[in-house]
């Protein structure tokens, strides 16, 4: 990767949906193949809904989206697994942190990429998230909390870092809630909640900021969240991962304008956790539709 394209990461690094100039390079700039050491297996990949123009799949958390400079030691990427599963180049639409799992969608045209993009820009694509926060929660609500930029000293080294904090907007809705008789800090006992995210805004790590503000921290999160939680969870569980999923994603297609809803099923480590919880499957059979596929 040139000088050029490290530049086009890192410009469009921290929004939600990729620059039009970096979808049209992004397949020829993603297709060199590396060389797998022998016991090296790759993480699986769900694809979700394919068509002509557009695939979504369900990533894995761990999995990075695409090959950056940042990331040269890696070698599995969602865009390359995917594009070998369906025979073409796949051009991103949007970001998904390596830490979250769950739906990730590409286009299989540049064109059809802006058109997917456009609907990012303006918020008509509607994206919901579960994740397992510290603390109980019994309320909903939406924050409107501005968040300034996170920068990354090698990828953004050349941005201004006084530039004004920008608009982020989540709803929040608390699902259930658990305490279990075991410490992870200071108390006797341990309380979970398991919430339905929302975010109307598509800023850097958005969702996991917005709940660290609400100082109920997503599990897992080793840069925002709880580190005496975090670690409760990887010893009781023997699960180290973030606990936020990218549930569903509802849009228009650019082609057939038929209205999209793709949903990712929770991987197993949600359903052992929810186990520990007390979670029996009436409990969860009565929360809404897109808590279980």
């Amino acid at each position: 990767m040139n000088a050029k394209d490290n530049d086009a990461l890192s410009a469009i690094d921290n929004d939600e949906c990729y620059d039009p100039e970096f979808i049209e390079d992004a397949a020829p700039l993603m297709n060199s193949d590396i060389a797998l050491e022998a016991d090296e297996q790759p993480p699986k990949i769900e694809i979700l809904f394919e068509d002509e123009h557009i695939v979504a799949i369900h990533k894995p958390a761990g999995l990075l989206v695409h090959r950056s400079y940042l990331a040269r030691r890696e070698r599995f990427f969602a865009m390359q697994m995917t594009r070998d599963l369906v025979g073409c180049h796949v051009f991103p639409v949007h970001r998904l942190d390596r830490p979250t799992s769950g739906v990730l969608l590409f286009a299989k045209s540049s064109d059809v990429a802006r058109q997917l993009c456009e609907q990012f820009a303006d918020h008509s694509i509607k994206k919901q998230y579960l994740a397992i926060v510290r603390g109980n929660m019994h309320e909903s609500g939406t924050l409107d909390y501005a968040l300034k930029q996170e920068f990354d000293d090698l990828g953004d080294k050349h941005v201004d870092p006084n530039k004004a904090a920008q608009e982020a907007v989540t709803d929040f809705q608390p699902l259930l809630n658990t305490e279990i008789p075991y410490s992870s800090g200071r108390y006797p006992s341990s309380r979970y909640a398991l919430i339905r995210l929302s975010p109307h805004t598509g800023r850097k790590h958005q969702l996991r900021r917005h709940m660290a503000h609400l100082r109920h921290p997503i599990v897992g999160d080793t840069t925002h969240g709880d580190g005496k939680q975090n670690k409760f969870f990887r010893e009781h569980f023997a699960i180290n991962r973030l606990w936020l999923i990218a549930k569903s994603l509802q849009f228009v297609h650019p082609v057939t304008q038929q209205a999209m809803h793709i949903e990712a099923e929770l991987e197993a480590e949600w359903l052992t956790v929810f186990d520990a919880f007390g979670w029996d499957d009436e409990q969860l059979s009565s929360m809404p539709s897109m808590l279980l596929s």
